[in-house]
């Protein structure tokens, strides 16, 4: 009778591969997982680096629009994307900047989407600055976020004196007949319920002086 020694051990050979090679498995899987979790610490210190940076020009770009009548800007936080909403006269305007990362989480994406409503002339809507984790350039991404805040500057200011937008907002000063956006208003008054503008407190003085005579 035919021995199953050697069958034996060549199955217990097979089973011992399939051992190790599901312990070793599990070892590069634990591996793989911690460093991901390491990166993702890495990624959310990225992250509250980042944000300071990015916060302070967005208030800074608040402030600056703070005082303008046609704009309300409410500046939106959360961990990772900051928002700010101009409530203008001609459109509805939102500037995001948002943090992600790649799916194995390996780089920092900040991405700046600029959102306008109605869309009635072209502009720069997106782009997006990517590095790894391990090799962040500080100083790149500070003169891409200054760049890119200034980009939409140059575009609020493109809309403002765009005809399509302010095709509804002109208005003509009715002493020195020119014709302006109402924005560009120096002055304004309201008289028997209806509302002019005028393109300096000159005119608008002039206007009073002669309906106040026509009235006499």
């Amino acid at each position: 009778m035919e021995t199953t020694q050697e069958l034996s051990k060549r199955i217990d050979a097979a089973l011992l591969s399939m051992d190790e090679k599901r312990k070793r498995f599990q070892e590069m899987e634990t591996r793989r997982y911690e460093e991901w979790k390491q990166r993702l610490v890495s990624l959310g210190e990225a992250f509250d680096n980042f944000r300071p940076l990015v916060e302070t020009r967005m208030e800074l770009l608040a402030k600056k629009f703070g005082d303008r009548l046609t704009v309300t800007p409410t500046l939106t936080q959360s961990t990772r994307e900051l928002v700010l909403d101009f409530q203008s006269d001609v459109a509805r305007i939102s500037l995001r900047f948002q943090g992600t990362t790649d799916a194995d989480v390996r780089k920092l994406i900040i991405n700046y989407d600029l959102t306008i409503i109605p869309i009635l002339m072209q502009f720069d809507s997106h782009a997006e600055i990517e590095m790894p984790l391990d090799a962040i350039d500080v100083k790149a991404v500070t003169r891409w976020t200054d760049e890119r805040i200034l980009s939409f500057v140059k575009t609020y200011v493109a809309l403002h004196e765009n005809q399509y937008y302010l095709h509804d907002q002109m208005v003509t000063d009715p002493v020195s007949g020119t014709t302006f956006p109402k924005l560009a208003a120096g002055a304004n008054l309201e008289r028997d319920g209806r509302k002019y503008y005028f393109v300096s407190e000159a005119t608008r003085r002039e206007f009073e002086k002669k309906t106040a005579v026509g009235a006499m």
